[in-house]
């Protein structure tokens, strides 16, 4: 449990166990109470001092339910401040490392966040401040009595040894409930996302087989697990008891035998019960002791740092971008898939980029927004390695359509606006520079039109549409269009040309894909894709006629820097 005292938790551990020593303290008092009734009060039958105990008793309660309830606190305060710390940066870093196809975060990390701050609002976490304070409790049983505090010795370590088993013949059952039921959830959300083509194919009834049979191995391995537990706790808790009457029956012999009085006799049998209940509680709690381990374990192996404020702020972005020699695989022991591209684009150029399907348009894409990075070569966006530009300084200079749109829930406005705050004046601008600021007005509520999950409310070319609103709003420097006009009709597509036409007379970058030759009227540039390769690159007329000409042959590479490079 060594997380418990990262910088960020450390003052609140420390005045959690303040309190716990303070309540120990406290909880001392009924024993001190009894030993002093048994032996004093009834032997003086004097009102007085059985008040004055009484009295005194009451207080040191008092004490121990204000440090309890206090220690609670601070336990619910630091695991709500995990929470707030870890959180937003596991749910970042997980987005992160999908977006870019890195997969190096667990996608359980916010589960296992979640398990860190219930752990720390749990009895368990309470049996683990108690138990450190096991120690005082036998030296007070040995202050009593020596044969009481090796008794009592003697019980603690066996319950400690019960302990130990049980962390080790339930640690392999737990990480086997772990990982199975980890599967099992990933399992659900494949099936969610493709429910459609489920339903569609009539594969529903083998889809839910096949979960079943995972989520059947999920359960067994949780029933064993939990009957094994099971066990074991209820053999702490019977150890517990028997303990206390052994005590019992041990300080009756020692009253008997005349080595004792009857308070001391009772007093040990308080005090050892105490004294165990902390282990007790931890034996029965040890599968959630080994899950948070196990939580913080997977924690710890990923990045959820926060970014340094004092990152060196490069100028704005111009939109002037150029790949140098870029190869890019997923697999080594396969072909790259992007193969030393080169080429380079002014500020305010219109790319369009054309090849056959499988070519690797999408993933050159990619490169050029830094979801990917190349295995050899760099990607530059006005000079600078685009993966050393801060990505903080990048938000509204980079704009991007999707091949497969996808919207938030919230309102028209609020996905235009990329989920920040509603700046109405950008929202229409950015609807109107798309073309879609009349469609808007025709919803509904216009703006304020809620899409429901997913903009289930709109059609594929009015989520599109939408979605190129989103693209260029804040007048970013590079905007890239992936199939753009995929989903839409006539009309959004002399939308969409009228759009690009108004970005590269600001000034701003475009390059975009699609099959449609139509909308290759808008760019200044084409480059041919195949096979990953670059095979033509010149002004757009240039090239058309070279893929007219009866025999096309591959074109030099061009360097970066040689916008006219690779020209027949």
């Amino acid at each position: 449990m060594n997380w418990l005292w990262t910088p960020r938790l450390r003052p609140f551990i420390a005045l959690a166990g303040t309190a716990s020593l303070l309540l120990n303290l406290a909880l001392l008092m009924p024993s001190i109470y009894m030993l002093q009734v048994f032996d004093r009060v009834f032997s003086s039958r004097s009102l007085e001092t059985l008040f004055m105990l009484s009295v005194l008793t009451a207080l040191a309660l008092g004490l121990g339910y204000c440090m309890d309830r206090a220690r609670s606190l601070l336990l619910s305060r630091a695991g709500r401040l995990v929470d707030e710390t870890l959180a937003p940066h596991a749910l970042q870093a997980a987005l992160q490392e999908n977006a870019t196809a890195r997969h190096r975060t667990d996608r359980s990390a916010l589960q296992d966040i979640t398990r860190l701050r219930g752990f720390l609002g749990s009895p368990a976490v309470q049996a683990l401040f108690d138990a450190p304070w096991l120690p005082l409790y036998l030296l007070l049983i040995f202050a009593l009595h020596p044969a009481l505090g090796w008794a009592a010795l003697g019980a603690a370590l066996l319950l400690f040894g019960l302990g130990l088993y049980t962390e080790r013949h339930t640690r392999s059952e737990t990480e086997q409930v772990l990982l199975r039921g980890r599967s099992a959830a990933l399992h659900i959300e494949a099936l969610h996302r493709n429910a459609e083509v489920l339903v569609g194919m009539g594969m529903l009834q083998r889809a839910v087989a096949a979960w079943s049979a995972r989520h059947r191995e999920a359960l067994l391995a949780q029933e064993r697990l939990g009957e094994a537990s099971a066990a074991l706790s209820a053999c702490g808790r019977l150890l517990r008891q028997a303990v206390q009457v052994g005590m019992l029956g041990l300080g009756a012999w020692l009253v008997i035998a005349g080595h004792a009085s009857p308070g001391i006799m009772i007093a040990a049998t308080v005090l050892v019960a105490r004294a165990l209940q902390p282990v007790e509680h931890l034996i029965a709690g040890w599968k959630s002791l080994i899950e948070v381990r196990a939580a913080w374990a997977r924690l710890q192996q990923q990045s959820l740092e926060l970014p340094q404020p004092d990152a060196l702020r490069l100028p704005p972005a111009r939109g002037g971008l150029s790949l140098e020699q870029v190869s890019y695989g997923v697999d080594p022991q396969r072909p790259p898939l992007i193969k030393r591209v080169s080429f380079a684009l002014a500020a305010g150029e219109c790319l369009g980029l054309i090849g056959p399907s499988a070519a690797g348009k999408t993933t050159l894409l990619r490169l050029m927004l830094g979801l990917r990075s190349p295995q050899a070569g760099s990607v530059r966006l006005d000079g600078v390695e685009l993966a050393h530009w801060p990505r903080e300084q990048l938000v509204g200079a980079i704009g991007y359509l999707p091949q497969d749109v996808e919207l938030f829930a919230g309102s028209v406005a609020h996905n235009i606006a990329q989920l920040g705050p509603v700046d109405s004046e950008r929202v229409v601008a950015a609807a109107q520079l798309a073309g879609v600021h009349e469609m808007i007005l025709r919803l509904p509520q216009a703006y304020e039109t809620e899409l429901g999950e997913a903009g289930c409310a709109l059609s594929g070319g009015q989520r599109q549409r939408i979605a190129l609103a989103r693209a260029v709003y804040g007048s970013p420097q590079l905007v890239v269009l992936d199939e753009p006009n995929a989903n839409l009709d006539s009309e959004g597509e002399d939308a969409l040309a009228r759009a690009i036409e108004q970005l590269k007379q600001g000034g701003c970058t475009v390059v975009l894909v699609s099959h449609r030759p139509s909308l290759m009227r808008q760019a200044d540039k084409l480059a041919v894709l195949r096979e990953g390769q670059l095979e033509l690159f010149g002004p757009r007329e240039q090239v058309l006629a070279r893929l007219s000409s009866p025999s096309v042959h591959p074109l030099r590479r061009p360097e970066a820097g040689s916008a006219a490079g690779a020209q027949a």
